[in-house]
Formats: C-alpha cells, sequence, structure tokens
C-alpha cells in the first residue's frame, strides 16, 4: 500500500495577505525624500492641534463656565438671588423711621386767653393743633365734634351720659349703675354682684354658689347626680282648688272646707247627723296635670282614723272618701299632698 499523500495548499487556498503598497516612486525616491515628506505630515498634525487650542482659547470664560455647569443649578441660584434681593428691601423699609405728619402749633397768651373768655373765636384750622401748657378749666359745656383722645387717666367728678360706649382692651370699673345691659359674648365676674332684676333668655351656668332672696323659674330640672338641699321651709302657694260636696256623706248639717293649692293642703270635715259611707268631697286642680298624679293623704284627729278612707284621682281632679259612714256630729280633716 502506497502511503496517502497530504495536499500541499496551492497558492489558490493561501489566505491573501495585505501587504502595505509602497507609493508607486518609492523607488525613484531617496531615502532623504521620504524623510521630509514624514516631517512634512507630522509638521501639518501639529498645526491642527494648535489650531483647535487656539479656537478653545478664543472662548469666552462665561462661556467656558456654561459649558461645564447644570442649567438647573444656574435656576437654583438666580432664585436664591432674588429671594435675597426681596428680603434685603423688606429689612430696608422696616428699619426706617415712620413719618411724622407736621402739623403746625399754635401758642395762646395770656391776652389771646382773655379774649377767648367772654368771645366765641375760633382759633386756628383743623391741621394746627392747640397746645396748653397749663391747667385749664371749662366752667360751661364742651362739645368735641370729632373724637376725644386721651392720653392720660379720665377721670370725671359726676356722671356720664353717653348713647354708646365700647371698650376695646380692659375696664376697671368701680361703682356702676346700668339701666340695661346687654353682653354679647362671655360674662366673667369674680367677685359678689348684686342684681336687681336678671333676666335669662338663654342657658346660665354658675360654678359656685348662688344667693337669692328669691328666684322665680318657670321650669326647675336638676341634672345628672345634683342633690335638691333645702334647711328651711317649703311652702307650696298657688291658688286654692275647687271643691264639690257630697251631703250626704257629711251628713244632715255636715259642712267642709278647703285651704292651700294644687300641690298641698288641707281638708276641714264638720259630719252632721245621718253620715254614710261615700266620698266626702271632689276636689279639682286649677290646672290639670299631665299624668295622673300622686295623691298622699293622712288623716288629723281620732275621728278621721276611725274611717275607712281612700282617694279616687285622675289628672284633673281626686276624691276622698271613706268606706264606711263616718262618725256624726266630729270635726277632724285630713292633710294632702299631690305630685306628678
Amino acid at each position: 500500500m502506497e502511503p496517502e499523500k497530504k495536499d500541499e495548499p496551492t497558492t489558490e487556498n493561501k489566505p491573501s495577505e495585505v501587504e502595505p503598497q509602497a507609493p508607486t516612486d518609492a523607488l525613484s525616491r531617496t531615502p532623504e525624500d521620504l524623510e521630509q515628506e514624514a516631517d512634512k505630515a507630522s509638521n501639518e498634525i501639529d498645526a491642527e492641534s494648535l489650531a483647535e487650542e487656539a479656537r478653545a482659547k478664543k472662548l469666552s470664560p462665561l462661556k467656558r463656565i456654561l459649558r461645564k455647569v447644570n442649567v438647573y443649578l444656574l435656576i437654583f441660584i438666580l432664585l436664591v438671588v432674588v429671594g435675597g434681593a426681596i428680603a434685603l428691601v423688606q429689612f430696608l423699609n422696616s428699619q426706617k423711621a415712620p413719618v411724622v405728619p407736621d402739623v403746625a402749633s399754635q401758642q395762646l397768651s395770656a391776652d389771646a386767653l382773655k379774649q377767648l373768655n367772654n368771645t366765641d373765636a375760633t382759633v386756628g384750622n383743623s391741621s394746627q393743633t392747640l397746645t396748653i401748657q397749663g391747667n385749664a378749666i371749662i366752667t360751661g359745656q364742651t362739645l368735641t365734634r370729632g373724637n376725644l383722645n386721651v392720653a392720660g387717666n379720665f377721670q370725671s367728678g359726676g356722671g356720664i351720659t353717653a348713647p354708646t360706649i365700647t371698650v376695646a382692651g380692659a375696664a376697671n370699673l368701680g361703682a356702676t349703675q346700668i339701666n340695661s345691659l346687654q353682653i354679647a359674648t362671655t360674662l366673667a365676674v369674680q367677685g359678689s354682684t348684686t342684681v336687681a332684676d336678671l333676666n335669662v333668655a338663654g342657658t346660665s351656668s354658675f360654678s359656685g354658689a348662688v344667693t337669692a332672696s328669691q328666684i322665680t323659674v318657670t321650669r326647675l330640672i336638676l341634672s345628672g347626680n345634683a342633690s335638691l338641699t333645702i334647711p328651711n321651709h317649703i311652702a307650696f302657694t298657688g291658688p286654692s282648688p275647687t271643691r264639690t260636696v257630697n251631703s250626704a256623706v257629711l251628713g244632715n248639717g255636715g259642712t267642709m272646707s278647703i285651704n292651700g293649692s294644687d300641690t298641698s293642703g288641707s281638708i276641714n270635715i264638720n259630719t252632721g247627723s245621718s253620715t254614710v259611707a261615700g266620698c266626702f268631697a271632689k276636689i279639682t286642680f286649677q290646672q290639670a296635670y299631665t299624668n295622673q298624679p300622686h295623691v298622699i293623704v293622712s288623716p288629723i284627729g281620732a275621728a278621721a282614723g276611725q274611717t275607712q278612707f281612700y282617694v279616687d284621682r285622675n289628672n284633673t281632679s281626686f276624691s276622698i272618701c271613706t268606706y264606711n259612714a263616718a262618725p256624726p256630729n266630729q270635726t277632724f280633716g285630713y292633710d294632702f299632698f299631690v305630685t306628678n
């Protein structure tokens, strides 16, 4: 067997190598010419770099900074500068002294004051100021058409009459008599207060004690865990209720009377002869209760204790009755107390 023959690379299969092409006239040039041409190319490159540097140097410093600084930073700096300028202007304006109006002054001599004593005269005009160095005593009335400004204390030996008085700040009043006082918001009284007549249309709150000789209310409500303490007597006043007497129960010649009010009172009974069981009388209230009331009755006297009494009631009246005939020819009575 013959060994396999390896294919030798041919010129067609060899990769083409790119060789630098020399100038066509390289053979005709000398080494000196080639060196001069290389120097010329390097000089052209140096000239271009120098031209770039010259153009960069021609740029203004501001343009150089603008190329390096962000535009948002410039806007922020501008806002800071404007704000600082506004604050500086306001500060300078606040340091300026206020302009004081130039009001012409006129001094009055003693002769001028004597002349004004017995005559009516006009002194100066509205743009002038009257200055009195000493004390001034005005015997008659004084009329101020404009505002009255008092720089010091204001003292009055007599009364002050004014349609309205408005106090913007605090006011200390020693003794004040007010016919009608209207308070729009809040009134705080720290010391004792004496009021002849007090009418309250809305709600009033008292954190301390209230002392009054007489308090008249339409309705008194104790809220929460409040308690009503009355150390003295309680009197229930008002017109007496009407009565309708049952003569048969009272007996022949028997009479009955009542005194008190719708809330409490006493019934006085004088029986006659031949009494029978039934209701002594019907008591009608002057003002009807909203609901059926509670009627508490207490017998007075031994003869009342002998009766087996009971009560019939409704919101307009009640009756005192006896289950057995009352003792004849006796005087006794009943006390009653009614609550709603």
